[in-house]
């Protein structure tokens, strides 16, 4: 039976956990990934490799820079859409309230 997102996501999580607790250094570790991927801003800023070292790299970060914007604009709108739904649930009366850990049905 294949494993469902939220599976293969727990499971990838406990393989790093892992992999990071044997690694004497986890920096390092990682370095040549975080290499590859400022790598693709590099290419995305000068993809035929004609401006000079320093404006390429200045282009390379303004480019992270957006990357991370919109990323941190997916997460807001993410947690909007969030508490909106939650919002309505309980604007609704079905959203479910814990008494002591266990959960209980709203009235």
């Amino acid at each position: 039976m294949p494993l469902s997102q939220q599976q293969r996501r727990h499971r990838a999580r406990i393989a790093a956990f892992a992999s990071h607790a044997n690694s004497t250094d986890p920096v390092s570790r990682t370095a040549a990934a975080r290499q590859a991927f400022y790598q693709r801003f590099i290419r995305q800023a000068d993809p035929d490799g004609l401006l000079p070292e320093a404006e390429r790299l200045r282009r390379a970060e303004q480019l992270f820079q957006a990357h991370m914007a919109r990323l941190a604009l997916q997460s807001a709108r993410s947690r909007e859409a969030a508490r909106d739904a939650r919002r309505r649930r309980v604007a609704r009366g079905l959203q479910a309230v814990t008494v002591a850990g266990a959960p209980v049905a709203a009235a």
